[in-house]
């Protein structure tokens, strides 16, 4: 039975945490001066780091060349809490979401009174901070506020204004943040060369996407479509498959039926979308977010590479054409309606019908009367002309009728 990504690919240093150089900087630089404090608040997004790095610094802190800013990796304190190790009698970690009432800050204020069994200081890691109860937190606060020489404490909270502000006060408080999309791939990229895993083109964008910038997430997600690769790939269509996504081509065939205005083309995509089961709702973030990168593009030119660095060089020429026939004014219009539209399918009891209609409406820009309209239409005109397909011939004025000759 194999381990799970995230915890195989723990990091066990300050340096292997990944996008949060400005909560590693500033603690490796304290426990470098030696101004370590007694109690210390991470927040942030989950699967950010927030506990790891409450592992890291407890490592940092009870290390025999310690403190320091990078554990040795080979005394007793740094291999019972480095990754899979047996864990520390003087580290203790506390899930506030079932020990977060009065008696349990109790028992806590009874073990911080009694001196580390080996180490050099006894830790107190206390996860999801913010379901400690008020009470809980009141009997807390005298130990919090003036805790013993050899106790520290660090919370983890993914809600920091949920713990009550005498509490907030006495910490320092480090802010975790959501990984950049484009460092996470490329770290999931050093993960998959590592595992020996081949990746198509286009699966670590949809990965990373689905992580939505958490670490613990997108290996999760990862890990499950290397369980489920054939002959050491993970290709296109099945991480789209697993993951729910509108596969690439039916995104394209979307785009090219807009601008062609050919409606039977694209409702013949929607009913490939419903045939093949995908939920309405995703299909129309898909296409947004499809309109989106076509908006930067239009507006970017070639500049935009630098802000679609997940885009493959062939998808980025092939959406560059489709921006130049669709222009800025439509695509920016056609954002609207889709946005529109993700809002009325909320609750519909016709997601099916909602997509039509946005389908209808992005087709007929002539029966949009608002500002938007107007500027798709002349858009439109605009890039007809540049084409050199003329102006549309207006008709002559009429020749009045010759008058009856006189008698």
């Amino acid at each position: 039975m194999s381990t799970a990504l995230y915890r195989r690919y723990r990091p066990e240093t300050f340096a292997d945490v990944i996008g949060q150089e400005h909560v590693t900087d500033p603690l490796r630089a304290a426990l470098q001066s030696d101004r370590i404090t007694h109690a210390y608040l991470f927040s942030g997004p989950r699967g950010c780091g927030k506990t790891t790095s409450a592992r890291i610094f407890a490592r940092c802190l009870n290390c025999a060349e310690g403190p320091t800013d990078t554990p040795c990796g080979v005394c007793p304190s740094c291999v019972d809490l480095a990754r899979g190790g047996s864990g520390s009698l003087d580290v203790v970690e506390m899930d506030a979401a079932s020990h977060g009432g009065v008696d349990d800050a109790r028992e806590l204020r009874e073990r911080a009174a009694f001196a580390p069994a080996r180490d050099r200081y006894k830790v107190f890691i206390i996860d999801e901070a913010h379901m400690v109860t008020s009470q809980g937190f009141n009997a807390l606060l005298k130990l919090v506020e003036e805790p013993p020489a050899h106790v520290k404490f660090v919370f983890a909270t993914t809600e920091p204004e949920k713990v009550i502000g005498t509490i907030r006060s006495r910490t320092h408080h480090y802010p975790f943040r959501l990984v950049p999309p484009e460092r996470l791939q490329s770290y999931l990229e050093e993960l998959c060369t590592a595992e020996g895993v081949r990746v198509a083109t286009g699966v670590l964008p949809l990965v990373v996407r689905a992580g939505g910038g958490s670490v613990r997430d997108s290996l999760s997600v990862l890990d499950q479509l290397i369980a489920g690769a054939q002959d050491g790939e993970v290709s296109y269509e099945r991480a789209v498959a697993l993951l729910g996504y509108t596969h690439a081509t039916l995104l394209d065939d979307v785009v090219d039926a807009l601008a062609a205005r050919d409606g039977a083309s694209l409702f013949r995509v929607v009913d490939r979308v419903i045939d093949s089961g995908h939920d309405p709702r995703r299909f129309a973030e898909d296409l947004l977010e499809r309109i989106r990168d076509l908006v930067v593009i239009a507006v970017s030119g070639e500049h935009a590479v630098s802000v679609l660095r997940s885009l493959s060089e062939d998808q980025f020429q092939r959406m560059q054409i489709q921006s130049q026939q669709l222009g800025p004014a439509e695509l920016t219009r056609a954002g609207d309606l889709v946005n529109d539209a993700l809002t009325e399918m909320s609750g519909a009891t016709s997601p099916r019908l909602q997509l039509e209609l946005m389908c209808a409406r992005l087709l007929l820009p002539g029966a949009d009367d608002a500002a938007r309209g107007h500027a798709a239409r002349l858009d439109r005109i605009e890039r007809h002309l540049s084409a050199g397909g003329g102006a549309p011939a207006t008709p002559a004025p009429a020749r009045p009728a010759p008058a009856p000759a006189a008698p």
